[in-house]
């Protein structure tokens, strides 16, 4: 009967069990260490480009409300994680609390989904770290061939006095000029070399160890939380009262025909006000945009066998990292938007405008500022490849992967074959796939795992209420429901061609787990054996 029931749980009794043992993992971060962690994998791309980027598109000034929105629906996901990790302190993150709860199918369905937040949130981060690092470079005259410094046939020109750009951007910069783009030098990518190089270092020092990692990644967060503080307080200075009027632009009017337009929103769309383009509906889309900004907090979950004291441990790092990344945003959004117009944030680097803007007394910054937005970006690829190679553990533990996946370096002690085969996944995607194409599945892929969780949450107290729990989330059911929906209609406002790759993706997870993970499953097995 074991072999056909695909919702066959794993006895909470043996996680507990786990939960108490460190695998052969080395237990070695404190509480500080987790909520660093945390910081390191949030503050990243959300606060260096999505701020000025939505703000310019979709909500203006208002974009504080949509950081505040986003955070909030975070936030919700946040305390259902944080009661499972101070329950059930495994490495394997939702994986694991899924298969307490609804079952080993989808069990395997978070844990495959669970790659495409962790090694593809790795891959994509790494490819906004090759841009950042290009143009620093560029800054100091050292210039790396542009053929291998973005996605596999990227098309790049050479718009003058601007640099390398792909097509499109290229095509905005010469829009008044009377240049013709097809007279200047292109090049056609061969592979992002500097995204590769990234990935292939931070794995290395993966491999290495759990400490000396969270060693690395305590001086980035510092680094990149002390700029990000220097730039506010700084920035205070020169906000001008006036860019904040309007607060909340008023809505875009556009007489389109509501057939014109694709995707889930398409029928919210009518002759007049357009949606998502500023007013309210612009701050709920600015707050669907950003989300990515706040990828990263549940990372921290899946070193809870790596902890000295996860039960007490896990839900300060998870709460902590989330709560202070969240109030940085804001802060960063408000003054932001006060030094400059909105109009003028829809670039790859909108704090950089903000310190052009602050004169040329205070170009000194610029540099730091891409120094912090590069050590920001390293921290948070660290923290992604950190995560996927201890869900990858857990799943081989359990006899879904094969047990090369859980085998733990006798010196170093980490999950070094796995560590090896996420990095050098994560390198080959960073080098050859766009950026857009990999945030939109980080994002589906997030979504998915948080809806998980947080139904996950309801399902445990009614079937386990007795359970001891560290931490409990507050207004159960309320909370986890307000977690779920919120998620789920932003997975919804994802564009068609995103669910389609999602589907695909789980097509072939579906296929793994019916020819390996069946037949591997230790639950299963043990399950036959009692029969």
């Amino acid at each position: 009967m074991s072999k056909l029931n695909l919702l066959i749980t794993k006895p909470l009794s043996q996680l507990m069990s786990e939960s108490k043992e460190s695998g052969g993992l080395k237990r070695s971060l404190t509480a500080l260490n987790l909520t660093t962690l945390g910081i390191g994998a949030i503050i990243g791309a959300g606060i260096f480009v999505l701020s000025g980027q939505a703000a310019a598109q979709y909500a203006g000034p208002g974009i504080v409300l949509s950081f505040i929105i986003s955070g909030i629906a975070c936030g919700f996901a946040g305390l259902c994680y944080a009661e499972f990790a101070s329950m059930i302190p495994i490495a394997g993150s939702a994986y694991t609390y899924s298969y307490a709860t609804l079952g080993e199918f989808f069990a395997w369905i978070i844990g495959w989904d669970l790659i495409l937040e962790y090694l593809f949130a790795a891959s994509t981060v790494a490819v906004g770290w090759s841009g950042y690092v290009v143009s620093f470079f560029n800054d100091l005259n050292i210039h790396i061939p542009p053929q291998f410094t973005d996605a596999t046939g990227t098309l790049l020109i050479n718009v003058p006095s601007a640099g390398w750009m792909n097509h499109s951007n290229a095509v905005n910069a010469l829009a008044n000029t009377a240049l013709n783009i097809n007279s200047l030098p292109h090049v056609t990518c061969v592979l992002n070399l500097p995204a590769m190089f990234i990935v292939a270092v931070l794995s290395t020092l993966l491999v290495i160890g759990i400490k000396e990692s969270a060693n690395f990644n305590n001086i980035m967060v510092i680094t990149k939380v002390a700029v990000i503080i220097l730039f506010i307080a700084i920035g205070v200075m020169f906000v001008k009262a006036v860019n904040w009027h309007p607060f909340i632009p008023a809505n875009k009017v556009e007489a389109t025909p509501m057939a014109a337009y694709g995707g889930f929103w398409g029928w919210l769309k009518a002759y007049g006000h357009e949606f998502g383009k500023f007013g309210i509906s612009g701050i709920l889309r600015g707050a669907g945009v950003i989300f990515f900004a706040y990828i990263g907090f549940d990372a921290v979950s899946t070193a809870a066998q790596e902890a000295k004291n996860p039960q007490k441990d896990m839900p300060v790092g998870i709460l902590g990292s989330l709560g202070i990344s969240t109030i940085l945003y804001i802060l960063v959004a408000i003054v932001l938007t006060g030094i400059v117009s909105y109009t003028t944030l829809n670039v790859a680097d909108p704090v950089a405008v903000g310190v052009n803007a602050m004169g040329k007394g205070m170009f000194w910054l610029r540099p730091i500022v891409k120094i912090a937005a590069i050590a920001g970006l390293s921290s948070v690829i660290l923290v992604m490849l950190l995560g996927q190679p201890r869900i990858f553990y857990t799943m081989s533990k359990d006899g879904l992967l094969p047990p090369v996946f859980s085998k733990v370096h006798p010196k170093f002690k980490t999950p070094y074959v796995s560590t090896i085969i996420t990095g050098i996944i994560a390198m080959i995607i960073a080098g050859i796939l766009p950026i857009r194409i990999l945030g939109e599945l980080v994002s589906i892929g997030t979504l998915l795992a948080f809806i998980i969780v947080c139904l996950s949450v309801i399902v445990l107290r009614k079937s386990r209420p007795e359970l001891e729990r560290p931490f409990r989330t507050p207004w159960v059911p309320a909370v986890p429901i307000m977690g779920a929906v919120i998620c789920f209609i932003q997975m919804a406002a994802l564009p068609l061609d995103t669910w389609i790759r999602l589907v695909v993706w789980m097509i072939i997870g579906f296929c793994i787990y019916f020819f390996y993970g069946m037949s591997h499953s230790k639950a299963r097995i043990n399950a036959s054996k009692k029969e």
